[in-house]
């Protein structure tokens, strides 16, 4: 089987969903031969494919999860079995069934997103040597052909650039989709790992996927077109906040994000216990409770002005007042 027989369904996918948006942009008023519209359409591309994954991407997060915690006994199946690598990987594998773990399952969405790239690639680079791929007509080509953004056309790469404008776009675009793979994984190992799962030999093959796949699209990121570095850089960015959507409300057991979570937990609980009603008082404000448990009802709070009181002539104090005659006043001879 060809790699085109293969990649042919895809490419035609790719190339209808990519047409569908293009046709939105242009009905929205953008022009049609602009980098705007196929640029937007690649996004919109993005989007369709990051949806359809949530699945697996769900299922990435439960599996790496389920690693983390499987850690300790796996440390221990490592030591005990340390001589008989055999019946250490037929205890690990038992380990696995049992709890329905699959180390694969991390990879899936990187994998399933492999013949895609793929696909897009073809489809760009078709646009490039003004080869029609998929549902993408001549016409639709030549408009792709001729559209670019920021003064790089999108189906140019960095090795086949005519100017230094491309370059500089492609660099920044590879540069920002490595920088978002890398702090995606880096992500993920400091916030959303127990302590237990740092060390050991699945600890190292994080540390060295950490660096390798940045790496990976950094050297070969100057042979993608410009509309491929624009769905990679996209996707890039979308799973690092996916991700960091996740941590923040679904993170690991005895990771440092399930700390900071319950952190938040406990202050929001506290806060909704001790909730009461605000009275505002002059200069500041005071709480309903602070006002019901006052000794006395004319006790004066912080904030409050003064109000004087009335007093009787009888009641007035010496300093405040002429004092009243005790008794008939004579005349002095």
């Amino acid at each position: 089987m060809s790699i085109s027989t293969f990649l042919g369904p895809l490419e035609w996918a790719v190339s209808w969903i990519m047409v569908q948006f293009h046709s939105l942009f242009t009905a929205l008023g953008l022009d049609p031969a602009g980098g705007a519209s196929w640029t937007l359409s690649i996004v919109g591309l993005v989007i369709v494919i990051r949806i359809l994954l949530i699945p697996l991407f769900v299922k990435q997060i439960r599996s790496q999860r389920g690693m983390q915690l499987l850690q300790p006994k796996i440390k221990e199946l490592q030591q005990k079995y340390k001589n008989d690598r055999e019946r250490q990987s037929q205890e690990m594998l038992k380990l696995y069934r049992e709890t329905g773990t699959n180390p694969l399952a991390s990879c899936l969405p990187i994998l399933l997103q492999a013949p895609i790239f793929f696909a897009l690639f073809r489809v760009l680079n078709g646009v490039a040597n003004d080869n029609a791929l998929g549902a993408m007509t001549q016409d639709l080509v030549d408009s792709a052909a001729d559209a670019t953004i920021f003064g790089a056309q999108i189906s140019d790469t960095f090795l086949r650039a005519d100017g230094t404008s491309t370059q500089v776009v492609a660099a920044v675009l590879i540069v920002l989709m490595s920088a978002a793979m890398f702090f995606t994984q880096r992500q993920l190992m400091t916030k959303n790992m127990p302590a237990a799962s740092l060390e050991g030999p699945f600890a190292q093959q994080q540390k060295i996927l950490l660096y390798l796949f940045p790496a990976i699209f950094l050297v070969t990121g100057i042979n993608f077109p410009i509309g491929v570095l624009i769905y990679w850089t996209t996707t890039n960015i979308w799973s690092m906040f996916q991700q960091l959507y996740v941590i923040a409300r679904m993170p690991a057991p005895g990771s440092l994000a399930e700390q900071r979570f319950n952190e938040r937990k406990a202050k929001r609980s506290g806060a909704a216990g001790t909730g009461a009603a605000v009275v505002p008082t002059g200069s500041g404000t005071t709480t309903a409770a602070d006002a019901g448990s006052a000794p006395d009802a004319g006790q004066v709070q912080r904030g409050q002005r003064v109000q004087p009181r009335r007093t009787t002539k009888g009641k007035r104090q010496p300093g405040g007042a002429r004092k009243a005659p005790s008794g008939p006043r004579t005349k002095g001879r």
